[in-house]
């Protein structure tokens, strides 16, 4: 049995995962996934997507317990004008988790990251039908 010190440091998911490298490879395999599904491409047409995936991986940083260096508008700031179906958000919500999964995340992670999805799902989905 190991005993934690007032030394021990947890480690924080966004090391366990492989830190920034990690999270841009997660990012890069995402988007392909977001962009070549016809239900959600439309929502991205006009968006500078180096600075979406940019942004994506900053805030995916800061859920897994990494550095907080985001800077950019808020979620519903964000979001809410888009008119995110409860559907569409869950579709986005699969390809991340899948995406992770494919990565090999770990079980755990995968769960706190559904458990935010699920917190914040408010601040994205701002039209109640498909």
């Amino acid at each position: 049995m190991t005993t934690v010190t007032e030394e021990t440091t947890p480690i924080s998911h966004y090391e366990r995962i492989g830190g920034a490298a990690a999270v841009k490879a997660a990012v890069e395999l995402f988007y392909d996934k977001v962009l070549a599904d016809p239900e959600l491409a439309g929502y991205f047409t006009n968006v500078n997507m180096p600075e979406q995936r940019r942004h994506l991986a900053l805030m995916l940083a800061v859920v897994l317990g990494g550095p907080n260096e985001y800077t950019g508008r808020g979620l519903a700031e964000a979001h809410q004008p888009l008119g995110i179906t409860p559907a569409h958000y869950a579709r986005v919500g699969e390809h991340l988790i899948v995406t992770l999964t494919e990565l090999g995340v770990p079980g755990d992670i995968l769960a706190d990251v559904q458990a935010v999805l699920g917190q914040v799902r408010e601040q994205v989905v701002s039209a109640r039908t498909a």
